[in-house]
């Protein structure tokens, strides 16, 4: 099952004070970046955040699953998504300890 726009737009609009969020469409589910840094995956109407440690101590013990076969473990977040301020906090604290997107290689002519 695809993820809905919907879904997306609900779960974007949770975040705050974390930078510009957008959300890619791939394969019919979603990419969630923050100032070009990939933070989560919308998939199956679900929310996935990469996992890190900062953020395993934040949770306490998170809920981890694949968000597609063969994927590695994410944070699978279900009974926060209504609450902003925590799920901003968390996103804020995933955002500090990723690291920076690797520059785009300019395309050779």
């Amino acid at each position: 099952m695809a993820t809905s726009k919907d879904f997306m737009h609900y779960v974007t609009a949770q975040f705050q004070n974390i930078g510009e969020v957008t959300a890619k469409y791939m394969f019919g589910e979603f990419g969630v970046y923050s100032d070009g840094k990939l933070f989560a995956l919308l998939c199956d109407n679900q929310l996935f955040i990469k996992p890190t440690e900062e953020g395993r101590e934040f949770i306490g013990t998170p809920n981890e699953a694949p968000p597609y076969p063969g994927a590695k473990n994410s944070f699978l977040i279900t009974d926060k998504l209504e609450d902003k301020e925590w799920l901003s906090e968390l996103v804020r604290i995933t955002l500090k300890a990723l690291p920076e997107p690797k520059p785009k290689k300019k395309k050779s002519k």
